[in-house]
């Protein structure tokens, strides 16, 4: 029998016995292992004590980034309150394209965002958020079934953009009629973080800024 079956035995014969050191107490104090921790040989009930101060820390380092990402989450949520807000007091919808944008950037320090949007009122065709769009463009943005992050790989939309030299990273969240589904517009926000926007981040939040900004700029829509 080799050394490792050896071992293995002795495991499971120490714990199909869970009495065995009750019957032989004196061999707790004899037991002596090195402690990654300080280097040196101590006990076994020192080592426990080890591997237990090793799990709590681990837990309280969970519990840690728990509090983090339930503090981060509640940020994002007075923000999004507070942008809604921002829509639900412009009255004038005209003023809806300019209140979306500069809330955005204002309240999620997003200083480059813009939006193109096609299919609006003969009224507004000549607004500069109603500028012509590429059918390309349009293909791409009703192909958006969930919003779009990554690097600006020199898109279209990324030209909207105010400075789009600087962009490295993008979002691009289809525009669509709350009923229809129709894609009537492209929202685009940009940053010069390539990791701002990264291809692998959660879009839960994105999407819901995509759902409540297609919903207040339906209405510039032509009937």
């Amino acid at each position: 029998m080799n050394a490792e079956l050896d071992s293995a035995a002795v495991a499971q014969y120490l714990l199909d016995h869970a009495g065995f050191f009750e019957q032989n107490a004196e061999l707790l104090a004899s037991i002596r292992l090195t402690s990654p921790v300080i280097g040196k040989a101590i006990s076994l009930q020192e080592r426990q004590m080890e591997i237990l101060r090793e799990k709590n820390k681990t837990l309280e380092l969970h519990m840690a980034n728990l509090i983090r990402l339930g503090q981060d989450n509640d940020r994002i949520t007075e923000r999004m309150q507070e942008w809604s807000r921002t829509l639900l007091m412009t009255r004038n919808a005209v003023d809806l394209p300019n209140a979306l944008v500069g809330g955005l950037q204002k309240i999620f320090s997003l200083p480059n965002v813009t939006m193109r949007l096609w299919g609006v009122a003969e009224a507004l065709a000549d607004s500069p958020f109603a500028q012509p769009v590429s059918d390309d463009a349009r293909l791409f943005a009703s192909g958006l079934a969930n919003p779009f992050c990554g690097p600006n790989n020199d898109f279209e939309a990324a030209g909207w953009l105010d400075n789009q030299a600087q962009t490295k990273s993008l979002a691009m969240l289809a525009l669509r009629h709350p009923e229809s589904k129709v894609v009537f517009g492209l929202l685009i926000m940009g940053s010069e973080d390539v990791e701002r926007f990264g291809a692998d981040m959660a879009t839960d939040f994105l999407a819901n800024i995509g759902e409540t900004a297609s919903a207040a700029l339906a209405s510039l829509l032509a009937d």
